[in-house]
């Protein structure tokens, strides 16, 4: 019985380092390059269902996350990791299916109070049927991605429609664009919503207005000696931004592209989030300079593995077609939800208190007030530098 125990102990070691082996999580030392792999302090036995591991010093934590499919790999879907710097754990659980979750916008407001969310993202349940939000303020830019029927348009009305419930006008303005022009058509007469668009010819001139907002905000915040919009008084506070863009991969624009990287670059400080969604990414559209911008990724069912790494959410090739609306988050870690179910039909009922006859597209151009010409000169030289100079010991 012992001599059993021992042989699946040390299996169950050689497993997790086949894992450091192919994932390359190793250091290397002297001239001979001798691999010091992660001390294994705990492996899966009776009593535990994990590993425990440290790594090495001068192996940068981000390496697990970056290899985490090799993980995936070798011991399966069910693998969870935690940790942050040094020591580790490796969890090996059965894949649970995660019951179906329906649209509650009072149980969702309760959480958003009580966590005390300033820009709530709602995410999903997980398979203990918690739901998990997520404050933009803190992790600004989101990309969404996922084939046809994964969820993926139920998820962008979700996280719409909970922002305009939860928020006034004067408090949040939504710029939408919707090039596919099969979404986002029912947000049309919601007062939150300055511009929808569905051709990139409409799309240039509301850009053009957010950098214009950018520049005002930056003086804003430089005018009062603090870095986030949220530091402002009430009074002063302008409202938070939310730009979704729907199939941006039908952007060919390079100039559109470039005032799309520049608002997401420094929107944070300045209250203006972004929402970007696509059926496959790929490497053309998601550079490394498009996804050093984006903080959180949800990965819903992809065609192939290939489209899950390009996202960085490994496994999500994966999942199920009978579980619509799960996906992968990305965001500190990977963590598998499943998506409150939210259809066209309600999602129009919910919206439809919140919408005037009187409302016109793009009327963000009603707010542009003519500035004097030493004004706008003073706005166009204005940087980010400039903003936050004379500020930094004031964070």
């Amino acid at each position: 019985m012992v001599k059993v125990k021992l042989i699946q102990t040390l299996k169950a070691r050689n497993k997790l380092i086949k894992a450091f082996k192919e994932g390359g999580i190793y250091k290397t030392v002297g001239t001979d390059e001798r691999k010091i792999f992660p001390k294994i302090h705990q492996i899966p036995n009776g009593q535990y269902d994990y590993y425990v591991f440290t790594l090495p010093n001068g192996v940068d934590p981000k390496l697990l996350k970056k290899k985490f499919y090799v993980f995936q790999q070798i011991f399966g879907d069910g693998v969870y990791l935690d940790g942050e710097f040094k020591k580790f754990t490796l969890s090996i659980k059965e894949s649970k299916k995660i019951p179906e979750i329906i649209y509650d916008y009072p149980k969702l407001l309760e959480i958003i109070k009580k966590e005390n969310i300033l820009l709530p993202i709602v995410c999903g349940g997980d398979e203990n049927e918690k739901l998990r939000i997520y404050d933009a303020t803190n992790s600004p830019n989101l990309l969404i991605y996922g084939e046809p029927g994964s969820g993926k348009s139920s998820i962008l009305h979700v996280i719409l429609s909970t922002l305009i419930q939860y928020y006034s006008t004067d408090q949040i303005q939504l710029y939408l664009a919707d090039f596919k022009m099969s979404e986002l058509n029912l947000y049309e007469g919601v007062e939150h919503v300055k511009s929808i668009s569905y051709l990139t010819k409409d799309f240039a001139p509301a850009l053009t207005h957010l950098k214009k907002e950018l520049t005002k905000r930056g003086q804003l915040l430089k005018d009062h000696k603090v870095r986030h919009i949220n530091k402002l008084q009430d009074g002063q506070k302008p409202p938070y931004i939310v730009l979704c863009v729907d199939e941006f991969v039908m952007i060919k624009d390079d100039d559109i592209m470039t005032d799309l990287l520049q608002i997401a670059s420094l929107g944070r400080a300045y209250g203006i989030y972004l929402i970007l969604s696509m059926q496959r990414p790929s490497h053309r559209i998601l550079s490394t300079e498009v996804r050093g911008l984006l903080s959180v990724r949800m990965g819903f069912r992809t065609v192939d593995k290939r489209n899950a790494l390009i996202g960085e959410t490994p496994g999500s090739e994966k999942i199920s077609k009978d579980q619509p609306g799960t996906f992968l988050l990305n965001l500190d870690e990977l963590a598998e939800l499943r998506a409150p179910y939210l259809n066209e039909d309600k999602t129009e009922k919910i919206l439809m208190p919140y919408k005037k006859a009187d409302w016109k597209n793009h009327n963000y151009k009603k707010q542009e007030v003519i500035e004097r010409p030493e004004e706008t000169k003073q706005q166009q030289a204005l940087t980010e530098k400039d903003v936050f100079a004379d500020v930094i010991d004031q964070s």
